[in-house]
């Protein structure tokens, strides 16, 4: 399939206006969203490959970017995330929904490349010992696995929210996890503050 990507240029200066950026939309959109999407049969506002950097964007422009069930199709999620970085204001959002790698659609997907758990964005903190993979910097606001809805899955989510390191050590192979949603907040990237 060859990508035929859309000119920034031909966005209108309404469209760039826009607060609210979501990458891979799909058909998923409202007024007052900016799209982005590969695929240019869903009609985004602008047809671009995430994997390729950087993203013809304003930077510091977002107050929120939606990214739902597209990192794990990505080459280079640590780069997509520091691409979002780079495009939110500081204190900027970005909400992430991703397969948990317990579920049995993030192998059965061929067009997933990753599985991601419960700590995959914690690289993003200075609270990680693995935070020199990038200098971005986000604080975790919220986070949360998601279960198939159930009485039963009801329960366990509030337990495996509490325990998730128990959880995905000792328990996720017996009772697989749907998803993951992350809210992370734009900090000022790393070396910006260690300059300061």
């Amino acid at each position: 399939m060859e990508l035929k990507q859309r000119p920034v240029s031909e966005l209108t200066p309404e469209q760039l206006s826009r607060r609210t950026l979501n990458f891979g939309s799909g058909l998923e959109r409202q007024q007052d969203w900016l799209t982005v999407d590969i695929r240019s049969h869903v009609r985004p506002d602008l047809v671009w490959d995430l994997d390729q950097l950087p993203y013809p964007l304003p930077e510091h422009h977002y107050d929120l970017i939606l990214a739902h069930d597209v990192i794990e199709h990505l080459r280079a999620p640590l780069r997509a995330l520091e691409e979002a970085h780079r495009l939110l204001r500081p204190d900027g959002r970005i909400e992430i929904t991703t397969p948990h790698f317990s579920c049995s659609n993030s192998f059965t997907d061929p067009t997933h490349l990753h599985h991601l758990g419960y700590y995959s964005f914690d690289y993003f903190t200075d609270e990680s010992p693995w935070s020199f993979y990038s200098e971005a910097r986000f604080e975790i606001e919220h986070r949360n696995i998601a279960f198939h809805p159930g009485r039963i899955s009801k329960f366990f989510a509030a337990w495996a929210n509490r325990h998730p390191a128990l959880y995905e050590r000792r328990l996720c192979w017996i009772f697989p996890a749907w998803f993951l949603f992350f809210r992370l907040r734009a900090l000022p990237a790393r070396s910006t503050v260690e300059g300061a």
